[in-house]
């Protein structure tokens, strides 16, 4: 089933309508590997199976990893973790900062041209896996771009316009919205709308915020369960701000959980405690109606794509 505008959101077990998403952790990691967390990975099946069950019980109905190329996304594993525990799975590509690799990976990487793999991951799968990923996920730096960020979002653009894609950014402790946005949609033509900022809760610029959801970006508050991030308790005012600004059809939320001890199934508050704990909070701040159009139609739309391959 498909939208009324022939646009779909591409799942792990196949394409799938908008409306079919339910509610969605717009932004999580099942599997993560790098050498930026020794000892704590995220690479056990069985743990990213109970984390996936906890998120049901709490409401749960569909995730959006943003694990990109070279970092351990166990593709082959999520179909079988979504059959499983009946929560529809999103994969990516992409690529993040350049500390997450090898330099040789890297060279690798420029040899093969790195908009062909992603195009080949988004049209005909991830390694052999025969999973096709569903969004592009590239990183930012600290208040700025270095060159591997703009070789990779130059890439990232060119995949866009070959598939329909959209670009899920993350933004370094939730800074330099702007200067992406002026080389994607700016410098690269890439539509606003086609792209997701991630981690805006880090970085409690109200500012940058409207200007970024004025421009026709997605904004995803995601990553609140971090207890060593001091601006999250600001989320629900940015959240708030955005929404009296009239822009709350721009919102996503996300869980983002990075590391093993932060699991649930670890004893952390893991992909629940966004439904949990940070949901309601917001539902004081905004309304019901609103959360639940950030986690369910929003997020639906955010990565719905008349797909071009």
């Amino acid at each position: 089933m498909v939208s009324a505008g022939g646009q779909t959101v591409r799942t792990v077990l196949g394409d799938v309508a908008p409306g079919d998403l339910g509610v969605c952790d717009a932004h999580d990691h099942l599997f993560l590997t790098s050498p930026q967390l020794p000892g704590q990975e995220l690479d056990s099946v069985d743990s990213a199976a109970a984390e996936l069950a906890a998120f049901r019980a709490a409401g749960g109905r569909s995730v959006v990893q943003w694990t990109p190329h070279g970092m351990g996304r166990r593709a082959a594993e999520l179909p079988g973790l979504a059959r499983t525990s009946g929560i529809r799975i999103v994969a990516a590509t992409g690529l993040h900062q350049a500390v997450h690799y090898a330099p040789e990976a890297l060279t690798g990487l420029r040899a093969e041209g790195l908009e062909a793999v992603f195009v080949r991951e988004l049209t005909r799968g991830i390694g052999d896996s025969g999973v096709r990923a569903g969004l592009i996920k590239v990183a930012g730096g600290f208040h700025g771009l270095d060159a591997h960020a703009r070789w990779t979002m130059t890439a990232a653009a060119g995949a866009h316009r070959a598939t329909g894609a959209p670009i899920a950014v993350h933004l370094e402790l939730g800074t330099g919205a702007l200067d992406v946005l002026d080389l994607l949609c700016g410098e690269l033509e890439v539509p606003p709308g086609k792209v997701i900022l991630g981690h805006l809760n880090r970085d409690p610029d109200f500012e940058v915020h409207r200007e970024a959801a004025s421009a026709g970006a997605w904004l995803a508050f995601d990553g609140p369960s971090r207890a060593h991030h001091t601006t999250d308790w600001r989320m629900p005012d940015a959240v708030r701000a955005l929404a009296e600004a009239g822009h709350g059809d721009r919102l996503l939320l996300g869980g983002d959980t990075t590391t093993a001890a932060a699991r649930s199934v670890n004893g952390g508050p893991g992909m629940p405690h966004l439904l949990r704990r940070v949901r309601p909070r917001l539902v004081r701040a905004v309304g019901e109606e609103l959360v639940d159009r950030m986690v369910t139609a929003n997020a639906g739309r955010a990565f719905a794509v008349a797909w071009a391959g």
